[in-house]
């Protein structure tokens, strides 16, 4: 057993990691200012033994009293629709909150796990990206606050473990999907999901023919687990390397959902990226970590999630 500090934990992919520990025999502290995240996605946890939840934002000074084996940070708004609403907030956890977790991991002498992203590698000119890719970035657009605070948490990450010794884990998650996302989060599939459940078009940017590649959260999880527990600094891919354009997602949803909503087309966003597909090389060689759920079988996993959370207005 061990007592881990999930920053972000009641967001969508920090909730299930928070389950996942507990289903281990792990002690979870919780810590979440609920910013982007939702006391419904923990509101299960909390009669479970060994869980703990703190309102706290980790952009400031935090402490955890007690012993601690493992700090992992997932706090940080992810969706295309925060970056316009609340950049700095954005800007102040990748780099405040990192150095405030990392801190904190070196206290205790603790493992220290940062969720970093795809974005890291911007708009690719190598595919699929490898972790040796060091990306095509645009500091100053839009997205640039997200991807730039990953990019410096990454730095700040390095840092300690070369000039503290930490011992340091860094994922690179590709996107991810499935039940507990926020309905108006801004990404496709959810986008797409509560259109068709609304019986309103689906909007693709540009002609819906660039490409992700779309990893169900269960997949996720499980690659973060056995990254955490492996000897492997990182960076890390975990992501599924199976490339869908988005025009093609949006059709896979109005199958799943029986929708006969139209797509419709509007200009593409300041650099969204074409092309997005891991190589997970790394992963499979060193962790024994592939994904397992098709994406008719997440979609359809994830579309009863929205159909209960949706209810009457679906």
């Amino acid at each position: 057993m061990s007592r881990v500090v999930v920053t972000g934990g009641a967001g969508f992919l920090g909730s299930h990691l928070c389950e996942r520990l507990l289903d281990r025999g792990d002690e979870v502290v919780c810590l979440d200012n609920l910013i982007t995240g939702d006391l419904a996605n923990i509101e299960h946890l909390f009669a479970r033994p060994g869980f703990t939840y703190v309102d706290h934002d980790v952009s400031t000074y935090m402490w955890v009293p007690g012993d601690v084996d493992a700090v992992l940070h997932f706090a940080s708004p992810a969706s295309p629709a925060d970056f316009d609403r609340i950049p700095i907030q954005i800007l102040k956890v990748g780099s405040l909150g990192t150095h405030n977790a990392l801190g904190l991991a070196k206290a205790k002498g603790a493992r220290f796990f940062l969720a970093s992203t795809s974005e890291v590698y911007g708009d690719p000119l190598v595919h699929p990206q490898p972790e040796t890719y060091w990306g095509n970035v645009n500091p100053i657009g839009p997205r640039g606050v997200y991807d730039e605070a990953k990019r410096f948490a990454e730095a700040m990450t390095m840092a300690y473990h070369r000039h503290h010794g930490l011992d340091v884990r860094i994922v690179r998650i590709f996107n991810t999907y499935g039940p507990r996302m926020r309905p108006d989060d801004g990404r496709a599939v959810s986008n797409f999901i509560v259109a068709a459940l609304r019986g309103r078009p689906l909007t693709l940017y540009g002609d819906g023919s660039q490409t992700r590649s779309f990893c169900y959260v269960d997949d996720e999880v499980r690659g973060f687990l056995a990254l955490l527990d492996a000897d492997v600094t990182g960076p890390v891919n975990i992501g599924n390397p199976n490339e869908f354009t988005i025009r093609r997602l949006a059709e896979i949803v109005l199958e799943v959902t029986g929708s006969t909503a139209e797509l419709v087309e509007q200009p593409l966003p300041v650099d969204d990226p074409t092309q997005r597909q891991p190589d997970i090389t790394r992963a499979a060689e060193l962790l024994g970590w592939r994904p397992e759920v098709d994406l008719r079988t997440g979609i359809e996993r994830t579309v009863e999630h929205f159909r209960r959370v949706l209810g009457g207005a679906a």
